[in-house]
């Protein structure tokens, strides 16, 4: 960052935004219209599926809408997504019966649900189109190539790199891990009413480290703002371990006071405004990441291993996604709705692994 980025023409929201997607934390804690509940004929569709693709001899990799089918759910699906897309930005789904399930069984079903909103995509440079959020001992704030959901503790607020995120709980923490969602457009909100000056910076390019994960021809840093406003519509786009992890860069200008300011404010503010979720067993988490800022409270885990908290995964393309910047090429490889978002590098190989590593 430097001063001639002041004089940049910054293309902004006219104000205060509004809409189902400009919502604070209060508007839904006592509220259950946000979770859809499996009835038990959505779950019989989903064991005569997952018996059809085991007679099929299917991998989870290749689970397609085709090949894993639900035609009454997906219609459900078809609108949870659409309310996760251009909507409140957020939804659960309740009830998989993962206390019965096999753990291939389990991904398989949650693959399945994922493959009829969109495509999987890689999260990460080993190709995985299937995720295992459980403690591997990283350290993402120490080591520049360790990830946030191979580590225990909280997370900070943050989006991935995909249109939309799902996370599917297969077990909880002993306590605490609560899921924590923000409206970005509600932060946009209360910065533009509190701090106007900070909230210019967010607008402004700022360098993001890729943790080693470096596409083809691509820089081991890539550059967008954090909030854009395209085609009618704010996106957001955030980490802040992502964006301080930069200063191992020589090259890089370090970040201004005032972007490091802004970067705290956004933080501070979605701790203010958030919805707190205690996923449960066989929940169902989506959020939409051009929406939402997510994040993960600290939490104590049991100490048998096999009963340690593990979640599943998965980033999702819709074939119906929003008009994205340029910039989010960088990112996403492609702005192209339904062909976009994940992280593909020159020697990844895309799997659906049913062990975290």
């Amino acid at each position: 960052m430097n001063d001639a980025l002041d004089t940049l023409q910054i293309a902004m929201p006219p104000g205060v935004l509004e809409g189902p997607s400009a919502w604070y934390g209060r508007d839904y804690q006592d509220r259950t219209d946000w979770i859809h509940h499996l009835t038990a004929a959505e779950i019989e569709e989903i064991d005569r599926a997952l018996a059809a693709a085991d007679a099929a001899g299917l991998e989870i990799i290749e689970v397609t809408r085709d090949t894993f089918e639900l035609p009454r759910l997906a219609v459900a699906l078809e609108k949870i997504r659409d309310e996760v897309m251009d909507g409140r930005g957020f939804a659960v789904i309740r009830g998989l019966p993962v206390e019965r399930y096999s753990m291939r069984e389990a991904a398989m079903a949650y693959y399945g649900i994922g493959a009829q909103m969109g495509s999987a995509r890689s999260q990460n440079g080993e190709g995985h189109v299937l995720g295992h959020v459980c403690d591997l001992g990283h350290k993402p704030k120490e080591n520049p190539h360790q990830r946030g959901y191979r580590a225990a503790g909280p997370l900070d607020f943050h989006t991935d790199s995909v249109d939309i995120a799902g996370l599917m709980t297969w077990r909880k923490a002993k306590s605490g891990g609560e899921g924590k969602l923000a409206s970005s457009v509600t932060v946009y909100n209360e910065m533009l009413r509190r701090y106007p000056k900070l909230l210019r910076e967010l607008f402004k390019p700022v360098h993001r480290d890729r943790r080693g994960e470096i596409p083809a021809g691509m820089k081991p840093w890539w550059t967008m703002p954090i909030y854009q406003w395209h085609a009618g519509r704010l996106n957001s786009h955030f980490s802040y371990t992502f964006i301080t992890a930069n200063e191992r860069f020589a090259e890089l200008e370090p970040i201004s006071e005032a972007a490091h300011e802004a970067f705290l404010t956004l933080m501070r503010i979605c701790e203010e405004v958030h919805l707190k979720i205690d996923y449960q067993p066989g929940d169902i988490g989506l959020v939409n990441n051009h929406e939402i800022f997510h994040a993960r409270g600290d939490y104590e885990d049991w100490p048998e291993e096999d009963r340690r908290r593990y979640l599943l995964r998965l980033w999702i393309c819709p074939p119906n996604g929003r008009p994205l910047p340029e910039s989010y090429a960088q990112r996403y490889g492609s702005v192209t709705p339904g062909d976009r978002g994940g992280i593909v590098c020159p020697e990844t190989e895309f799997k659906a692994p049913l062990t975290p590593i």
